[in-house]
């Protein structure tokens, strides 16, 4: 009997096994390979031979300032983000989970979490544009003029707001499980031992957050650091940041005099989104410690 029972189990976790099937050959198709392709168009050159000079031109100082605008462009708006959904998260705790208002906003900002490319675009542009609805009432009704000083929204700057406008909704949905894990008998631990409620988020509950925050902070840099369709419809003169250069190296027939610095560009980029997802995961298996 024990033969028969032992390839029932075989064929059963083989079953299970299978359903993975699908999810893998969509890693493998569009994560895997791009990645090898990226690699492999970084170090060879037109002709198929080695070469380290698409490499050497990560060094460029335009490459480099290129590099240092998406990190920057990357980190600040991961910041407002994540101060702005933790404040979300923060007024909805006084919100039931079932009530109607918390559903709202979890929905909501599921929704705008995902809305971005040309139709944020398109909606920054029709209010804040160079004709836009706020900026033609701020000129006509009180004098102020918001390109003063030029078009700054088709600029690095101007991507500041689509990316925060992204940026939060992701963080109300990555932060607020956290949050709301935040067992009530702590704090009423801590009232009863004597202590404040300022007490008990400075020796408590923010150092038991620190982690999750860490952890939405660095998935939201990834996030603008990897974004590129809102960038692409917004600015679509120039290469400001990287993703953006990655177009121009495939469209332009001369980039500093080399080929395939595309492949170089994205594996640059690879290393870096890699390296905050892999801090991320690291700071979200410490978070995961004391949700159990």
């Amino acid at each position: 009997m024990a033969p028969p029972s032992g390839r029932r189990i075989s064929a059963a976790s083989l079953l299970a096994w299978s359903g993975l099937v699908p999810f893998a050959a969509y890693v493998s198709l569009f994560l895997v390979l791009p990645t090898i392709l990226a690699l492999a168009s970084g170090l060879f050159d037109g002709e198929g031979a080695l070469t380290g000079d698409n490499l050497a031109a990560l060094a460029d100082p335009t490459i480099v300032a290129v590099f240092v605008n998406t990190v920057w462009l990357s980190a600040t708006t991961a910041v407002v983000g994540a101060v702005l959904g933790a404040l979300v998260c923060w007024a909805l705790l006084a919100a039931p989970p079932a009530s109607a208002v918390r559903r709202l906003v979890e929905a909501g900002a599921s929704v705008l979490a995902q809305f971005g490319g040309v139709m944020l675009a398109f909606a920054f542009i029709a209010t804040f544009g160079l004709s836009g609805v706020v900026t033609s009432l701020l000129q006509e009704g009180f004098g102020v003029d918001l390109y003063a000083d030029g078009p700054w929204i088709y600029e690095l700057g101007g991507l500041l707001g689509p990316y925060i406008y992204f940026q939060t909704p992701l963080m109300v949905i990555t932060f607020l499980p956290a949050l709301s894990a935040l067992k009530p008998q702590w704090a009423e631990a801590n009232l009863t031992l004597g202590g404040t409620r300022a007490g008990f988020w400075a020796h408590v509950g923010i150092p038991v957050l620190a982690p999750a925050f860490l952890a939405s902070l660095l998935l939201l840099f990834a996030n603008a650091f990897s974004s590129y369709a809102t960038a692409a419809a917004l600015a679509s003169q120039g290469a400001q940041i990287v993703p953006l250069q990655i177009r121009a190296a495939l469209t332009s027939e001369t980039v500093l005099g080399r080929e395939n610095l595309a492949g170089a560009l994205a594996l640059g980029m690879i290393v870096i989104v890699g390296l905050a997802m892999w801090a991320y995961s690291a700071v979200q298996r410490r978070a995961a410690r004391w949700q159990r």
